[in-house]
């Protein structure tokens, strides 16, 4: 990397570098002793390289302004999807569990009672429950089927699936909307029972009540669930279970002391269970007592991944966030180097078109007529490129669809945003000039020549 970007400086400095060096070669000082007196506007028709790099680096700070304005957008359309839960003063960690004490659901089942029953008898803990995966990623995909619904092209209501303890839902305050919430008493031997959120009802069981009804895991369903049957208990409400840029799917969730051992076997080799822990104030106070006591209770386990659910959140956003950033930073940068164009072209040709001002300004033009003319022969270098990047970036901004989330390709407020601050600074670069020109002294002017 620090080699290409050398290479890179080194061929950048050279090749913008020919273009005054070819410029000089060709200067006739003939033509350049009796040159006195053209235009002002002719500068800009002789300097034409110096323009389209202008016009150019227009062009791209616009295209990239508006991508930065779309990812900033769609990054606060993001924030203002509610995730289905609470994620405020929750604290989340992970345990990997292994050896014979955890190779059976009964022994993974005490366990997790033994260790809420610790963390809930903790001063500043409202509730503790544990889970495989937290409500806003959930991995294990399964099919499932209501008994009794009709099967037509697709037998199967696919989605995904989880197993919890009780008050795991209340611990993230999870509502359920009908029926029961599972509890201590869905143990092995009791029978077995499902939750299901809301869009599982309505797809997998339209118009019906599902409370009561009998839900299949189709085969496919991971270790210990093919073609396993439990009762719909509860309907909770939904959740975005694949990341707040996803809309809630289906949803089932099963209580942890019902799945089989070899479900538990293939989660106790790897995959990490998850301890959540509502507290009364500051979760990050809670670590040490909290750790402590899930040492205690799997007989000398560590946890790992200590974070806030708050924290967890964050990371959900973290590639959006980066995208977002990384564009603003490219935007900014062209802002900067258009800026710097239009000042430094304008700067030059007002140095250059000194005695002509001067003869202006002596044959009655007032500042106010010399400062628009500068204004606008560098604004329109910047109306061309403002309107080249627009054109461009409506094509272009159709590449980063699958980037933007809540927000179209041509969203309008992106599109008025960036050409108005673009404009504005281009403004201001010309501005300065211009005021300078204003400023000549007529006289000096012509004395100089």
């Amino acid at each position: 990397m620090l080699a290409f970007t050398l290479a890179i400086s080194l061929v950048t400095g050279v090749l913008f570098g020919l273009f005054p060096a070819f410029t000089a070669s060709r200067t006739d000082l003939a033509s350049v002793m009796n040159a006195g007196g053209s235009r002002f506007g002719e500068g800009f028709r002789q300097s034409w390289a110096r323009s389209f790099l202008v016009v150019s680096e227009t062009s791209l700070a616009l295209i990239l302004l508006v991508g930065s304005a779309l990812l900033i957008r769609s990054l606060a359309a993001l924030h203002q999807v509610g995730p289905g839960f609470d994620a405020h003063n929750v604290l989340t960690m992970e345990m990997s569990l292994t050896g014979d004490r955890f190779q059976t659901t009964d022994g993974v089942a005490q366990f997790l009672r033994d260790g809420r029953e610790r963390l809930n008898a903790l001063p500043g803990v409202e509730l503790s429950a544990a889970g495989f995966w937290l409500p806003n990623y959930v991995a294990d995909a399964a099919g499932f089927q209501i008994v009794g619904e009709p099967v037509d092209k697709d037998p199967h209501c696919g989605g995904r699936w989880m197993s919890i303890t009780p008050g795991y839902l209340s611990a993230f305050r999870i509502p359920v909307l009908r029926g029961r919430d599972i509890n201590e008493s869905d143990t092995w031997n009791s029978p077995h029972v499902a939750l299901i959120n809301e869009t599982t009802a309505q797809r997998c069981s339209p118009g019906q009540n599902p409370i009561g009804r009998q839900i299949v895991v189709n085969k496919g369903g991971g270790p210990g669930l093919n073609e396993s049957t439990a009762t719909v208990a509860g309907v909770v409400a939904d959740m975005h279970e694949a990341g707040p840029a996803r809309p809630a799917g289906v949803l089932v969730i099963y209580p942890i002391a019902q799945v089989t051992d070899a479900y538990t076997r293939s989660y106790t080799n790897g995959q990490p269970l998850f301890w959540v822990v509502r507290t009364r104030g500051d979760p990050h106070q809670a670590v040490h007592a909290v750790t402590e006591q899930l040492r205690l209770a799997s007989g000398g386990f560590p946890v790992a991944h200590i974070r806030t659910m708050d924290e967890v959140m964050g990371t959900s956003t973290a590639r959006e966030k980066f995208n977002m950033l990384l564009l603003t930073i490219f935007g900014v940068v062209a802002l900067i180097l258009a800026a710097v164009g239009i000042f430094g072209l304008m700067a030059y040709s007002v140095a250059q078109r000194t005695q002509e001002l001067g003869v202006r300004m002596a044959l009655g033009a007032d500042r106010s007529t010399i400062r628009g003319l500068v204004v606008w022969n560098g604004m329109r270098l910047a109306v061309v490129g403002i309107a080249i990047g627009v054109a461009a970036a409506l094509g272009l901004t159709r590449l980063m669809a699958s980037l933007l989330f809540g927000v179209r390709p041509w969203d309008p407020a992106a599109f008025f945003f960036a050409p108005v601050v673009l404009s504005a600074v281009a403004l201001l670069a010309v501005w300065l000039p211009a005021a300078r020109a204003s400023r000549i002294d007529p006289m000096q002017a012509l004395r100089a020549e």
